[in-house]
């Protein structure tokens, strides 16, 4: 298959610290890739190397054959990898169309002196995003929420909205940190369906890093377990859990 994101070698210290250690992976187009761990082992830290929010000691990360290791944290998301984050990061006073249309950022809203006069070529460029907007709220099922603002809502749909703003920037890479955190076992089983259609039907890879492993069993290819900030086990996701170093590492024996 072919590599979308390879790290090679990849470390991150904070002082004398070591987050993650030589750390070496690769996530192919079109899988969805499940990354566990106990917490502290690194998974989100890994996250947030790709996407640039802390910058690597060492080690070269690239996408699409690019090495983006030290390229501006704004240029990501125009490559084309989104993210969601375990804390949800949306825009309380703003309805649910308005933090899905953020995710159209990456795509542009034209000149200044385009806005000024309203021209056309804006009019033209407004309504493609406000249609890529209604597809996702088709998508996920947020048409009852559409015009609601976010701050009256309950907490699994904030979550879909969020996944809902990423899928708006048209990610060929999608990032979900911990998606199924607190969701109840009807909206997790919704989430494994969207995260297959999300692959299937619009052609996006996704990795996930999740703790709740009756999820990550449903949708993942490929399993990664990281503790310490390195790779402990990869397979398939019975592989890893019944790895003995994975057991040793969550139940501390």
């Amino acid at each position: 298959m072919t590599a979308l994101l390879e790290l090679d070698e990849v470390e991150l210290a904070f002082g004398g610290l070591v987050a993650i250690g030589g750390l070496s992976l690769r996530v192919d187009k079109g899988e969805v890739l499940a990354v566990i761990g106990p917490n502290g082992a690194g998974k989100t830290s890994m996250l947030n190397l790709v996407t640039r929010v802390f910058n690597a000691r060492r080690g070269r990360i690239r996408f699409k054959g690019q090495d983006i290791a030290q390229l501006p944290r704004a240029r990501i998301a125009h490559l084309g990898i989104a993210r969601t984050f375990q804390n949800i990061e949306l825009f309380d006073a703003a309805t649910v169309l308005d933090n899905l249309l953020l995710g159209r950022h990456r795509f542009g809203s034209g000149g200044w002196w385009q806005q000024v006069l309203r021209t056309p070529a804006l009019t033209r460029l407004e309504e493609s995003h406000r249609a890529k907007a209604e597809e996702v709220i088709e998508f996920l099922d947020l048409s009852p929420w559409r015009n609601a603002r976010v701050a009256g809502l309950p907490y699994g749909v904030r979550k879909v909205v969020e996944l809902g703003r990423a899928l708006c920037a048209e990610p060929e890479l999608l990032f979900l940190d911990e998606p199924a955190s607190g969701l109840n076992p009807e909206e997790t089983r919704d989430l494994a369906f969207w995260i297959e259609d999300i692959r299937t039907e619009l052609g996006i890879t996704v990795v996930m890093i999740e703790h709740d492993m009756s999820l990550v069993s449903a949708v993942a290819d490929r399993v990664i377990c990281m503790a310490q900030g390195k790779m402990l086990a990869e397979g398939t996701p019975a592989e890893v859990q019944g790895h003995p170093d994975v057991i040793a590492a969550y139940l501390g024996t």
